[in-house]
């Protein structure tokens, strides 16, 4: 571990920049033709860092024709890659691009008017993921469908709201607790022994290097570190230095972005403002806070209780949370939630029985419970702690997703009985899953954040669970009291 001000000792100190310069930028740039980012996001946790905007768990045309509608500048796509194989993230990616294009060109999309689309890649800020398969792909499907070119790629994995920040061109994890203040590189955490999306390097240079397979060599990544993000006090001077950084790029060049603040994000975005201004087409391979920084967005308070109840009538049932991910935080989490809400019924769906013949009355008799539990207060439902895995990692993959089908089915099959009075999923790959499938969302609007910049409601608009809190959290966010903060907002119990 080493000290963060040790490193930023070196860099010119951050630069304030209001949120509405950049929305103001980017307002002037959609005068004549309104430009929408599309992001897709490899598990829905990206929704986060953002509030007011539209999310979808289908992509047909027209499922983007009504998100084009709501008149926003973004609009969030789960596509739930990262519990894909490579095979299939390639496919469902280019699917998404393709009607999103298509959709971008219908006379219905926008009261008769076309739109500008930009592709964001939303992936995770720990370097877990299928990159540069979908970067490749979406830039491919933009060029075959439009004939336009990618001149570059620009990965900005930093999540400072999580305590994951890029300096010198080298990816962190910041501390907590005894260790606040100190940063341990992101290859040295247990995210990096991901037994699907394992990475050796924290140097953002190296590692591109690492997985493109020497494709893009380190030396010939773009780095626009913190000398350039604050280059001057002035931000159309950082916007100029920026944008003259990345003209060079060209045929999808890497380009990496070093980022520590909020403020880092937002003169990063005028500067890509005015890159793209200038004619450069770019691709962004991102963590979560960036799009509210893009589209200049301000940082939303938390949701309260009432907020998050707010034009709707809560049921008396309890409410259902939902446990999949195994990282350590969310045990830790996990145990403190169990420890505090002494009012909760913890329902425990046995890996190793699931796998086994007998899985299918273990389902059925994990079902029962939850109704029956949901009629007295809270049920807290999560998969047992052993994690079992291998070292094949398609195998570990088919693991997963066993897993997380029998989750959709406990939240599901609950939802069609008695439905909860909110849920809540911790984890990428399980709320993906819980929201598109246990309780059908197909067009959902992101409200804002639960806990300040991490943890975020959607508001379904149709399906069985219209009317009913979800609450996306991700696995790796958040500190050991996060997941009891949340519930306790939520609940009539705790």
């Amino acid at each position: 571990m080493t000290l963060e001000a040790d490193i930023l000792a070196a860099f010119p100190a951050e630069v304030r920049i209001p949120a509405r310069l950049v929305a103001d930028a980017v307002a002037a740039s959609s005068a004549e033709t309104p430009r929408m980012l599309v992001v897709l996001d490899d598990d829905p946790t990206g929704t986060q860092s953002v509030a007011d905007l539209p999310v979808l768990t289908r992509w047909e045309v027209e499922d983007f024709i009504w998100a084009f509608g709501q008149a926003k500048p973004a609009v969030y796509v789960l596509t739930n890659t990262r519990s894909l194989d490579p095979a299939e993230a390639a496919a469902r990616n280019e699917e998404v691009v393709r009607n999103a294009l298509a959709a971008a060109g219908s006379a219905d999309a926008s009261a008769g008017s076309s739109l500008r689309l930009g592709f964001v890649s939303r992936s995770d800020s720990t370097l877990r993921g299928h990159y540069p398969l979908e970067p490749d792909v979406i830039a491919a499907t933009v060029a075959d469908v439009s004939g336009e070119a990618t001149d570059g790629v620009v990965l900005v994995p930093a999540f400072p709201d999580a305590g994951r920040v890029t300096i010198g061109g080298v990816h962190y994890m910041r501390g907590t607790g005894d260790d606040a203040g100190k940063l341990t590189p992101v290859a040295e955490t247990e995210f990096a022994k991901d037994a699907s999306f394992g990475f050796a390097n924290s140097d953002m240079t190296k590692y591109v290097e690492e997985k493109s397979q020497g494709r893009f060599a380190a030396e010939s990544v773009i780095v626009l570190d913190l000398n350039i993000i604050r280059a001057s006090a002035d931000p159309q001077i950082t916007a100029e230095a920026i944008a003259d950084a990345i003209e060079p790029a060209t045929n999808s060049t890497p380009i990496v972005a070093d980022i520590v603040t909020e403020n880092d994000l937002r003169a990063l975005s005028l500067g890509l403002e005015e890159a793209e201004r200038r004619g450069k087409k770019l691709l962004y391979r991102v963590g979560p806070p960036f799009v509210r920084a893009r589209i200049g967005q301000e940082i939303r308070t938390a949701l309260t209780g009432a907020e998050a109840y707010a034009g709707n009538n809560p049921s008396e049932a309890g409410g259902l949370i939902v446990v999949g991910s195994h990282v350590g935080v969310t045990t830790r989490q996990l145990k403190a939630l169990t420890e505090q809400h002494g009012a909760a019924r913890i329902v425990e769906i046995d890996v190793e029985k699931l796998l086994s013949d007998a899985g299918a009355a273990h389902l059925d008799q994990t079902v029962d419970t939850v109704v029956e539990a949901l009629h007295g207060g809270d049920v807290i439902v999560h998969t047992s702690r052993l994690l079992i895995k291998t070292d094949d990692a398609a195998a570990s993959l088919r693991i997963a997703r066993t897993v997380s089908a029998a989750v959709v089915a406990v939240v599901n099959r609950t939802l069609k009985t008695f439905p909860p009075r909110f849920v809540i999923a911790k984890g990428g790959i399980t709320s993906s899953d819980v929201a598109a499938h246990g309780l059908e969302i197909r067009h959902a609007i992101v409200r804002g954040p639960m806990l300040p910049g991490i943890v975020s409601l959607w508001e379904p608009v149709d399906g069985p669970a219209k009317g009913i809190p979800y609450i996306v959290f991700a696995g790796n966010v958040g500190d050991d009291q996060s997941l009891a903060d949340v519930t306790r907002k939520l609940s009539s119990t705790f």
